[in-house]
């Protein structure tokens, strides 16, 4: 278990400055994300879609974006926690809050928090499930949404679901690093959509015989002694084709969800947490919210609004890790307390 004064639940650019304004304010964070990366919509949907509207920055990447970020709260050094969904939320005697994740539909990881700081957007970004009967019994042995642990692939015939930038970069990736017996890429349509690159690796590869292609969709699966051995695949010319293989790959892209959060016992309205815009506090004593997943009069789903909410948030928060601070406003530009802080001034 991790004891914590702060648990950010939620890594987009919202998470991420409500990590700086509360290392400003001397709280330290652990973060938690579902996705294995930092920079939620931001990274997962648009990473190279420009971005304009982000304060003293004219044109940004969401992938630079999220790198600023990171920079940015650096000095902080926040526990980062990728791949895990939050399950619950359990108050404790002592007002403190038991946070509980989960990995593949498995408990992971507990947290004891002071305070809490929903940060999850319009939901955790979950990978597109690819919805056959009995499939799921196999996840995290044969069946994966990311790319599989490497010793697993090692002389193994591999299926790949998916036609985008993530398929096919995996197809290329298994392909050029030589261990696997075979890769066969499905998709539903003949044509892939990726980046330009991408496809000329993909075809280069697949004109060496190192990569199969096979348009249509898979529609059921094969298996033996309790393992999976093959996938059923119906192409557009109403064929039927049995593809046998070791492991599944499965990049449909992703989606949000609202998940367990609708679970927490957090006042809601139209599935959004209701919260006070003085500290953002939800209904909980001690939890916090920003961003896309709070509703408020005058709410409005921008980057640079959930920024001044992570700021007012980390206030609140620090009102109660450190009720006994000052609370005389200090500014970056002239308190040696905040330049310690970030490693500006060296600390006493």
């Amino acid at each position: 278990m991790i004891q914590t004064d702060a648990l950010v639940i939620g890594a987009g650019p919202v998470g991420l400055f409500t990590v700086f304004q509360l290392g400003l304010q001397g709280i330290q964070a652990q973060v938690v994300d579902v996705l294995d990366a930092p920079g939620g919509q931001c990274a997962a949907l648009y990473p190279d879609k420009p971005i304009y509207d982000i304060p003293g920055v004219p044109v940004c990447s969401g992938r630079e974006l999220t790198q600023n970020l990171l920079r940015q709260i650096a000095p902080f050094s926040p526990g980062y926690h990728w791949d895990q969904l939050v399950s619950s939320l359990t108050p404790q005697a002592d007002g403190r809050w038991l946070v509980s994740t989960e990995r593949n539909h498995q408990p992971c990881q507990q947290f004891l928090a002071r305070t809490v700081v929903v940060a999850a957007g319009v939901g955790a970004f979950v990978p597109k499930e690819l919805k056959l009967d009995g499939l799921g019994a196999f996840l995290g042995q044969q069946l994966f949404y990311k790319s599989p642990p490497p010793e697993l692939v090692s002389g193994k015939d591999i299926v790949i679901v998916g036609g985008e930038d993530e398929a096919v970069a995996q197809a290329v990736r298994l392909a050029q690093a030589g261990q696997v017996r075979s890769i066969t890429l499905v998709y539903r349509r003949e044509v892939l959509q990726a980046s330009e690159a991408a496809l000329a690796e993909f075809a280069a590869l697949r004109d060496a015989g190192r990569i199969h292609f096979q348009a249509g969709q898979i529609t059921g699966i094969q298996t033996n002694d309790q393992r999976l051995t093959g996938v059923t695949v119906s192409t557009p010319q109403d064929q039927t084709l049995n593809l046998p293989l070791d492991l599944l790959l499965v990049f449909q892209g992703i989606s949000p969800k609202l998940g367990p959060v609708a679970q927490w016992g957090l006042a809601m309205e139209r599935k959004q947490l209701t919260v006070d815009t003085a500290t953002f506090a939800t209904s909980a004593p001690g939890i916090f919210a920003v961003g896309d997943v709070i509703t408020y009069p005058g709410k409005k789903k921008l980057i640079v609004c959930g920024f001044h909410e992570a700021t007012l948030a980390a206030f609140g928060a620090a009102a109660l890790v450190h009720p006994e601070a000052s609370t005389v406003l200090q500014y970056t530009t002239s308190s040696a307390l905040l330049q310690q802080r970030l490693g500006v001034l060296p600390r006493p």
